[in-house]
């Protein structure tokens, strides 16, 4: 489960990565350090 601190304490890598909650939610973070929120979905 995403926390707000484990959000606020995400920091830019070499490579951009995901930090994944439940039911397709996602958070991605860049290397420029921006942050994006994605929900995958189907219908």
């Amino acid at each position: 489960m995403l926390t707000d601190s484990k959000i606020r304490a995400a920091k830019p890598l070499a490579k951009s990565y995901k930090l994944t909650d439940a039911q397709g939610l996602y958070l991605t973070v860049s290397t420029s350090g921006s942050k994006l929120w994605y929900f995958r979905y189907r219908f």
